[in-house]
């Protein structure tokens, strides 16, 4: 690999770029809006106006289509899913399971499904604070 190549997936990763445009790209087909652009960039404006706690982080999914997501994996109906439905869940909405703190004989419930998957509105906001 040449030096520039390598010098450009760096500097890719460290401003974690690719996460964010799969996350921008995800929004825009879950939404399907008539003027991308324009979605993409009030999209990008809401993720500046929730670092300066003036405006919320534009989220993929809201909390009815995280209890249906959920209801999904949770198939008996026991009120938990397993660490291993989590990752993939996780996976599906295109967000990073790197840092996932459950063991693996953990169960996770609706509530703690919600609070931690909307603690990745998009992973914007550690794009929002370079700005």
């Amino acid at each position: 690999m040449a030096a520039g190549e390598q010098q450009g997936r760096d500097y890719l990763r460290r401003h974690r770029l690719p996460e964010l445009l799969h996350r921008l790209a995800a929004l825009l087909l879950y939404h399907r809006p008539e003027r991308p652009r324009e979605f993409l960039i009030q999209a990008l404006e809401r993720v500046k106006a929730g670092k300066r706690a003036e405006g919320e982080y534009p989220y993929l999914m809201d909390e009815a289509n995280l209890a249906a997501m959920f209801e999904l994996l949770d198939v008996v109906g026991q009120g938990h899913i397993t660490p291993a439905q989590y990752r993939e869940a996780l996976k599906t909405l295109g967000l990073s399971t790197e840092d996932l703190q459950f063991g693996d004989d953990a169960n996770i419930t609706l509530d703690v499904f919600k609070e931690e998957v909307c603690i990745y509105p998009l992973s914007l906001q550690a794009f929002a604070k370079k700005f």
